[in-house]
Parts: structure tokens; sequence; C-alpha cells
């Protein structure tokens, strides 16, 4: 049940996606085929199966349907399975859940547009602040030091660069988006997700130099690692941290 719950949204997370970076609607009107804009029928929009049974293509006009979609729903859809294997039923595996579909949300919508909604990151702050209360795991005083740190060396990283370089390094979406990691995850979150963020942006545009097809000035979308650095931190942040420590 808890597979089906991650599935469901993980489907509505895909129409999050393409529309709320365009300022469309998340309500109407229903799905529709990109090519034809054929209204999706129920059936046909039933997370992973209908994908499977159509075998990746629109039922009438026959274009292949891109494979994100099936996958973005398998990722919500495994988040929610190991919320509840982690916590069971209770608020910890709720905002587990809704941090990671967050994240998920951003790492594709700063990809496609490079942009971090505030729609997205504010409310996330907030109710990431709003959880560390009841949460057993994260006092609120940890939340609004990490929600600080995350946002103030972002900003501080952004501002310098800027006074050097004369042009913007980073947005505010950036910011706003480790304020919500923070509230989320505390100040040690903010700093292994930066680590992971900062390494593996890096390691991508170093392979983006290497084929020559692209430079130092090269564009990448620093929010897309930052989330994948904070799912990581979710999921493996206990162990590499502890790990760390063990070295010295």
């Amino acid at each position: 049940m808890a597979t089906l719950f991650g599935l469901v949204w993980g489907s509505f997370l895909n129409v999050v996606i393409h529309r709320l970076p365009l300022g469309l609607s998340l309500v109407s009107p229903r799905s529709r085929c990109p090519a034809c804009e054929r209204p999706v029928a129920a059936y046909d929009n039933v997370p992973l199966l209908s994908y499977l049974f159509l075998g990746g293509r629109c039922r009438h006009c026959k274009t292949s349907i891109s494979i994100r979609y099936p996958v973005i729903e398998a990722l919500v859809g495994a988040a929610s399975l190991f919320a509840f294997v982690r916590h069971g039923a209770s608020l910890l595996a709720a905002a587990e859940l809704a941090f990671v579909a967050a994240m998920v949300a951003l790492i594709f919508i700063d990809f496609d547009h490079q942009i971090l909604p505030n729609s997205i990151t504010l409310p996330g702050a907030a109710v990431g602040l709003a959880l560390s209360g009841p949460r057993p795991d994260i006092s609120f005083v940890e939340a609004v030091l990490g929600a600080f740190l995350g946002a103030a060396l972002l900003f501080l990283v952004a501002e310098v660069y800027f006074r050097l370089r004369k042009v913007e390094g980073l947005g505010m979406g950036d910011v706003k988006m480790m304020a919500m990691v923070g509230a989320y995850l505390g100040w040690k979150g903010v700093l292994l997700t930066l680590f992971l963020g900062s390494l593996s942006g890096s390691l991508v545009g170093l392979m983006v130099m290497a084929q020559r097809s692209g430079d130092l000035k090269t564009k990448l979308p620093f929010g897309t690692f930052l989330g994948i650095g904070a799912i990581t931190t979710v999921y493996f942040g206990d162990l590499l941290m502890n790990w760390y420590s063990g070295l010295f």
C-alpha cells in the first residue's frame, strides 16, 4: 500500500514538473499527449502499468512517450516504500516522503528550466521547520540553524562570485532550496549535501569539458546536483558521517 501510494503521487509529480514552471494549472485540463493533444484516458494513466502495456507510446498517435515519466513514478513509489520500512506509519515517514518527493521535483525542474520555484522551496522550508518539533530525529533549534546555514553559505558563495566575476554564478533559488534542505536535515545535513552536490556537479562539469563541448563558463543546473546530494544524505547520511568520523 505504501508503494501504491507513492506511485500515485509520483504520477502527480510528473504533472507538477511539467506544468509548474510554465505557470499552468496543476488540476486542469486533464493529462493529454504532448504530440496529438488527445486526452489520456484513466485506464491509460495507471502509474507504471499503462506505460508498459502501451509500449511507451501514445494509444492514438503512437508517438514515443519519455521514459522519464515511469522513472519518476518508480522513484517516488520506492521512496514511499523506504519511508514506511524505515519509520513505519508515522509522521517521520510522511515528512521523509514529502521531502524526497520535493527534491525529485526540483531536480527535474532545474534540469529542464534552470529554475527552482519559490512555490516549492519556501513552503518546503516552512513545513520543515514546523515538523522539526514533533519529529524525534531533529530539534527546532537544529532545523533553524540548518535553514540559516544552508541559505547563508549559498548566499555568501553567490555574492563573492558576483563581486569577483561581475556575473551571477548562483541564483537565489539555490539559496532558498538549501534553506529547505537545512530545515529538514539540520546543519550536518547541509554540509554533506553541499559536499555531495558540489562533487557530483564538478564530476559532470569535468566530463562535459573533456568532451570539448563546454568550458569553465558552461552553465550547469546546480539545484539538480544539490537535490541528488540531499536525497543521498537522507538515505546514507548517517553512514557516510559515521565512516568519516571513524577516520580520525
